[in-house]
C-alpha cells in the first residue's frame, strides 16, 4: 500500500507551472564571462596591494634612515 502510494506520487504530474524555459549554454557563457572578469579584478586588485606594500617599505625605510642619522646627530652632540 505504502509503495502504491510514493508510485503514484513520484508519478503525478508535478503542480509547479514552468514559467520559463532555461537556456544553459547562454547562462554557462554568462559565467564564464563573469570569471574572466573576476579573475581580471583579481590581477589588479592584488598588483595595487604590491605597489602599497612596496611603498610603505619604501617609506618605512626613509623614516629608519631619519631617525638614525638623528640620533647619530645627537649622540655627537652629546660627547
Amino acid at each position: 500500500m505504502m509503495i502504491r502510494r510514493f508510485v503514484d506520487w513520484f508519478f503525478a504530474p508535478s503542480q509547479k507551472l514552468i514559467v520559463e524555459e532555461i537556456d544553459t549554454y547562454s547562462k554557462l557563457i554568462e559565467l564564464q564571462d563573469r570569471i574572466t572578469a573576476l579573475e581580471a579584478e583579481n590581477v589588479e586588485t592584488s598588483n595595487c596591494l604590491y605597489e602599497l606594500m612596496n611603498s610603505i617599505d619604501a617609506v618605512d625605510a626613509r623614516i629608519d634612515i631619519l631617525t638614525a642619522e638623528q640620533w647619530i646627530k645627537e649622540t655627537k652632540d652629546n660627547v
